[in-house]
């Protein structure tokens, strides 16, 4: 085999160790077609490069990549090269706090290395793109890391958490996913304590910890449509139900997913559930939809309806002659 040929599968190696925490031998050689014995070798090649590869012995062992003072390489595709690019440059103006500067470094040392093919597609999408950010809750990258790293592992995260009226709280959960709105990150996990699922705000959280206690993952529903329905309707004192004569895709487009549920139905119509504590706000958000809707609960969003018609009808008023 050649010089060429051995380096090739030794990279690939390596990316197969980047993908996952924990590979058997085995599993190894079936994906890069080889021996048990070549793998041995060719993880002692990596070993030799300053790569820590750490290997376990017994049931659930095998090998897995250390983190140590070297970082291994990035191998990507002209696709991942391209969207790695323009993420980083979303990210420079991000809600985790700390990465905004980080983004805007790591960007500089990808371009340096790109493909002068690459750089100028990259700049194209970067000339022909302006970031409008809203303002969101900041999120502690570490934070962010030791979430990320509970989901990937299936261990027991433990934190210090903010409650909505303020209230301080140590959480133990069995994390399954983060979710991403525009503006805010959220966990949805099963909450120990409670025995239920629960959805947390990243933000909110304190002294994250990834115990060493691993767990099954248990059934669990869509954390996306879980996330939504709970920022969308759960926290909030009223929840109104409109039937919308419009399709969802078309109420979609107007409505952004943390704002509200957008259910199909019958007819070309769509149910729209969103929360909130403010009856009157809750009718202005719905009467800025551009369709006919139909308020079907709580009655007393209709009340509010009407206060807010009647102001809109005496602000429309011819004004008096002077």
């Amino acid at each position: 085999m050649t010089v060429e040929a051995t380096t090739q599968r030794v990279l690939r190696l390596l990316e197969l160790l980047q993908r996952r925490p924990v590979w058997t031998a085995s599993e190894l050689a079936a994906e890069l077609g080889v021996t048990d014995r070549s793998v041995r070798r060719d993880v002692e090649r990596l070993r030799t490069l300053g790569y820590p590869v750490h290997a376990t012995a017994g049931v659930g062992g095998g090998y897995q990549l250390g983190a140590g003072t070297r970082l291994p390489p990035l191998l990507l595709d002209d696709g991942e090269a391209i969207a790695t690019a323009v993420s980083l440059r979303l990210a420079s103006g991000g809600t985790v706090a700390g990465t905004g500067e980080a983004a805007v470094r790591v960007l500089a040392k990808l371009d340096q290395v790109m493909p002068p093919r690459l750089r100028a597609e990259v700049r194209a999408v970067h000339g022909a793109t302006d970031t409008l950010v809203a303002p969101g809750a900041e999120v502690d990258a570490e934070i962010l890391l030791t979430i990320a790293r509970a989901c990937r592992d299936t261990v027991r995260a433990r934190f210090a958490y903010t409650t909505q009226r303020g209230e301080q709280r140590v959480r133990t959960v069995e994390p399954v996913r983060m979710v991403a709105t525009s503006r805010r990150w959220y966990l949805m996990a099963w909450d120990v304590d409670r025995e239920d699922w629960r959805t947390f705000r990243l933000d909110r959280m304190r002294d994250a910890e990834a115990t060493t206690w691993r767990f099954r993952p248990r059934e669990h529903p869509d954390p996306v449509a879980y996330v939504q329905q709970s920022v969308t309707s759960s926290p909030y004192r009223y929840v109104a139900r409109v039937r919308v004569h419009a399709s969802a895709d078309e109420v979609a487009e107007h409505v952004p997913p943390q704002a509200a549920q957008i259910t199909p139905e019958t007819g070309g119509r769509c149910l729209f559930v969103a929360g909130g504590d403010d009856l009157d706000w809750l009718a202005l958000h719905v009467a800025t939809l551009p369709f006919e809707c139909e308020i079907l609960d709580p009655p007393e969003l209709r009340a509010a309806a009407t206060r807010l018609a009647h102001k809109l009808t005496t602000m429309a008023a011819t004004p008096p002659k002077p």
